[in-house]
């Protein structure tokens, strides 16, 4: 490891840099930017504050609500809950364990927040290590990485390299690769491990074996809690064969899914996860109840996923601002573009409407 790499190390507001614009989560530099961001709430005007604006500020202050509402501040949903607080406590019961730590995997259709809850994860687990640290400004506490499409072992191996921004010559075999990794994980104290896409290693192929055995190498040579996070992992052979059944004795599975609409609890969650999205809204004349009032509809255009309902709120909130009507209706609901998931449950399950009411966006 040469001497630019461990100096790296040193968070960029340290260094009176800010972190290039383009740098990605399974960087630490994107990584250490998502942890710190927040999106405050801008302030509503008054009807007299707003008339009194001069243009540029009352474009400027629609600008500030619109980028507020694309990035919409986070639900704390059930299952991001459970996550969190399963694999926190992991991580506690593995700080002595020298070999064989748990883990925990997250396994779901696409769109019902996987990687949500483990990047969610990842900011509590950061936030409070550096609560306890405050002046230890070297820690790097948590890693993210993605398991590339087609992964070799020295393909998974770049991916913790490329997290850590670690350079190597042009001959470097996966051995420097992987010293190197688990040498600069130990200097920051990593202890937690995020692996998403983990349905990208093909198991019934011996590379992709060979690179789940890369993975099961640095769980043991890395003294971290391990994360992993993929689509219907159960259904693609993790749990097969020798590797599979040291997998599934180790690791704790939470199950991501879509909201359910039965009467009672269910419905209760549901209605209650719109009224905290709806809390959060910045908009002059929404009417407050609108959303739950609009709970089932909602249920059905989204398919109960919470990526999808997040893209119904947060685009109806920017389209309200964008034409002026301040609210969120149903109609302008109708207006906004979701995943060919969530069209086709809404096709089986929701009552026929009248197709004069569905518009099209400009």
């Amino acid at each position: 490891m040469t001497r630019s790499s461990r100096t790296s190390f040193i968070p960029q507001q340290a260094r009176g840099q800010e972190p290039p614009p383009d740098s990605p989560l399974t960087t630490k530099e994107g990584w250490r930017r998502f942890v710190e961001h927040e999106a405050p709430p801008p302030a509503l005007l008054t009807a007299a504050q707003r008339a009194a604006l001069p243009r540029q500020e009352k474009l400027h202050n629609d600008e500030q609500r619109r980028n507020y509402h694309a990035d919409l501040p986070l639900v704390n949903t059930p299952t991001i809950r459970k996550v969190v607080a399963t694999s926190r406590l992991l991580v506690q019961l593995n700080r002595q364990q020298i070999s064989a730590r748990r883990g925990v995997i997250i396994s779901g259709a696409s769109g019902t927040g996987k990687t949500t809850a483990l990047s969610q994860l990842g900011r509590a687990h950061e936030i409070a290590v550096r609560k306890r640290h405050p002046h230890d400004h070297s820690r790097l506490p948590v890693i993210y990485v993605t398991v590339p499409p087609a992964a070799t072992p020295k393909m998974l191996a770049m991916e913790f390299a490329r997290f850590f921004g670690l350079d190597f010559p042009a001959r470097f075999n996966i051995a420097d690769v992987v010293n190197a990794v688990c040498a600069t994980a130990a200097h920051v104290h990593v202890d937690l491990v995020l692996v998403d896409e983990l349905h990208n290693l093909n198991l019934a192929t011996r590379t992709g074996a060979e690179a789940s055995d890369q993975l099961k190498y640095f769980a043991e040579r890395l003294p971290a809690t391990f994360a992993y996070a993929g689509i219907d992992v159960e259904d693609q052979g993790l749990f097969a064969g020798t590797r599979g059944r040291q997998i599934a004795g180790r690791f704790t599975v939470i199950p991501a899914v879509p909201f359910s609409y039965a009467p009672g609890k269910d419905r209760d969650a549901w209605r209650s996860l719109l009224g905290t999205l709806e809390s959060m809204l910045r908009l002059h004349d929404h009417q407050p109840g609108t959303l739950t009032g609009l709970s089932e509809f909602l249920y059905h255009r989204s398919g109960g996923m919470i990526g999808s309902l997040s893209q119904l709120i947060r685009g109806a909130a920017v389209l309200a601002i964008e034409d002026g009507s301040e609210r969120i209706t149903e109609d302008l609901l109708e207006t906004v573009p979701v995943d060919f998931a969530a069209e086709r449950s809404e096709a089986l399950t929701a009552p026929e409407r009248p197709r004069s009411r569905r518009r099209c966006v400009a």
